[in-house]
């Protein structure tokens, strides 16, 4: 979790009231804080990183001072228009996508100001932005601006600009060489053909997004009155919820937002913006649903009360969410705020109305059993991660399963869930050639399709997978490993003749069981072997675990 340092006097000045140290303590203990020290001049205190709106003054003193009473509240916020415009250039798309942006006027900086300020931002790029990856701050003195802004890339060889605390104007590849922040956050342009570039009218650099600001138009000081922000990155909603935090926190610190247009050129896949987006979120909760898991019994006129010191509203039986709210994603959200603002000092212990004890669920009983079994049949059980690839999943398997993908992955060998165990087992024979055969595996775990029925939108399966590597490796062999497997438990397990893209045709066929098609067991194609670099004959099975179990005796 990341440590802030606050200026107490900042703090109560913008909570409109002075609490002595002991219920200071107490109240940002109970807020769901980790509180480190509280002294006349600064707090120290955790932040947990569901909650990025705390971290400054602005934000903190805006959710505490709801918390004790003094503005329990919802707080809106509007933007201003204006004819600010970003233009965003096609150059950019394949580099660093997306910008949300915002003007902020009628500031007052000194030295504490600017420190909260680089605080935030620094924060922000440590958790919210992971680290500058997902996304990356610019804040800028407005009046060294010509607009419109152009957020555009051009060939490292061609960018040189005086980037922030340096020296000097430096090249692209100086900066990422040589300046501190190049060394820091250069791996994130390692490999790109272009750079991205925030430039004015008059074609001077800004910043180069995500690794430094230009020392002539990117700090903010003592006189600066106006600032221009832009947040760049991959996801265009992640953007827009990171600047709702700083502009909001800018906006009680005094400041006037001003929307900006972002112009995104036709083809871009992306419609214009106007940016920000202050508007109140919506989301149902219901008073039966919070009262049965919390076990007490509040009316809505309580459940508006705790709302409001969470600074939150409610309404109809609608939560009213603010903009700056990164954590709430689902009722149970809502849930815990009202649990905070009732306070968990005042919830009373009790015992359960009934005596039961504990033990394993029967599934977890039954996987133990299965392990128990393959591994006195001298197989090597194996665990793999759940991401993985397309390629591995689909094309070299030969397959055609529909999958889970993650959304915008950053890591193409990690960008979707596994559909099937069996790329999982082929991986592990290919990393391990230099060892001796034969090499028979097993792995169970979870392996996951599409389901627009589920919340997700995805189902988990819990399947099994053998494979045995060795010269000698054929059908039968793996259906001996299967019919052993159905003996012991008691299970009656055929195999119906069946071609597979992944299985030699005619050497392959379906599991199954009461009826029910479980699964696949087979000679595993040669393609498949040559995809994964597997030299030896491979024989394999996969099934549904979960099935079987349903259908043991």
């Amino acid at each position: 979790m990341p440590t802030i340092e606050l200026s107490r006097k900042a703090v109560e000045k913008l909570m409109g009231k002075r609490l002595p140290d002991e219920k200071l303590r107490d109240r940002i203990s109970m807020l769901g804080t980790d509180l480190e020290s509280v002294d006349r001049e600064r707090i120290r205190v955790e932040v947990f990183p569901n909650r990025p709106d705390m971290l400054s003054e602005a934000g903190f003193a805006r959710a505490l001072s709801a918390f004790i009473g003094v503005k329990p509240r919802l707080r809106a916020y509007a933007a201003r228009q204006s004819r600010y415009r970003v233009l965003v250039e096609p150059s950019v798309q394949e580099v660093r996508p997306f910008t949300a942006c915002a003007v902020v006027s009628g500031l007052r900086f000194d030295d504490e100001r600017i420190r909260e300020v680089i605080q935030l931002q620094e924060k922000l790029h440590t958790t919210f932005c992971r680290n500058r990856k997902k996304a990356a701050i610019g804040i800028y003195p407005l009046e060294h601006i010509k607009w419109p802004v152009r957020y555009l890339a051009k060939a490292p060889a061609d960018i040189r600009f005086h980037p922030l605390e340096a020296h000097g104007e430096m090249s692209a590849q100086g900066i990422l060489e040589l300046h501190p922040a190049g060394k820091s956050y250069g791996h994130l342009l390692a490999g790109k053909e272009s750079y991205p570039l925030f430039v004015d009218a008059r074609d001077e650099v800004l910043s180069m997004p995500p690794i430094i600001n230009s020392h002539r138009t990117g700090r903010v000081s003592q006189k600066t009155r106006d600032v221009f922000i832009e947040t760049s990155g991959f996801d265009l909603a992640s953007q827009s919820l990171l600047l709702n935090i700083i502009v909001t926190a800018l906006a009680d610190l005094g400041g006037k937002i001003h929307v900006v247009k972002v112009l995104y050129p036709k083809g871009y896949g992306q419609r214009n913006l106007s940016t920000p987006d202050l508007a109140v979120r919506r989301m149902r909760l219901s008073r039966e649903y919070a009262n049965r898991l919390l076990g007490i019994a509040l009316t809505e006129k309580d459940m508006a009360k705790l709302l409001g010191k969470m600074g939150l509203g409610f309404e109809r039986g609608n939560a009213l969410i603010p903009c700056y709210r990164a954590d709430v994603l689902h009722p149970i959200d809502l849930v815990e705020d009202l649990a905070i603002a009732y306070g968990y000092e005042r919830f009373e212990p009790a015992l359960p109305q009934v005596a039961t004890v504990g033990e394993a669920a029967p599934f977890t009983l039954f996987q133990e059993k299965v392990a128990a079994l393959l591994a006195g049949l001298g197989l090597l059980e194996t665990r793999s991660y759940h991401l993985s690839s397309r390629e591995t999943q689909l094309e070299k398997m030969r397959a055609a399963p529909e999958l889970v993908e993650i959304e915008r992955s950053q890591n193409a060998e990690l960008s979707v869930l596994r559909a099937s165990l069996l790329p999982a087992l082929m991986e592990v024979l290919q990393r391990n050639k230099r060892h001796e055969y034969p090499q028979r595996l097993f792995e169970m775990g979870a392996c996951f399709s599409l389901d627009s029925a589920t919340e997700t939108g995805a189902a988990e399966r819990f399947l099994l997978a053998y494979s045995g590597a060795h010269h000698k490796a054929t059908f039968t062999e793996a259906r001996q490993v299967l019919d052993c497997l159905g003996r012991h438990l008691g299970i009656q397990v055929s195999v119906r003749a069946a071609d597979s893209p992944s299985f030699i045709p005619g050497r392959s066929g379906e599991i199954i069981v009461n009826g029910q098609a479980l699964g696949w067991i087979g000679e595993v194609h040669p393609a498949v072997l040559s995809a994964f670099s597997v030299e030896q004959p491979v024989s394999a099975f996969e099934l549904d675990l979960q099935k079987l179990f349903e259908v043991k005796p």
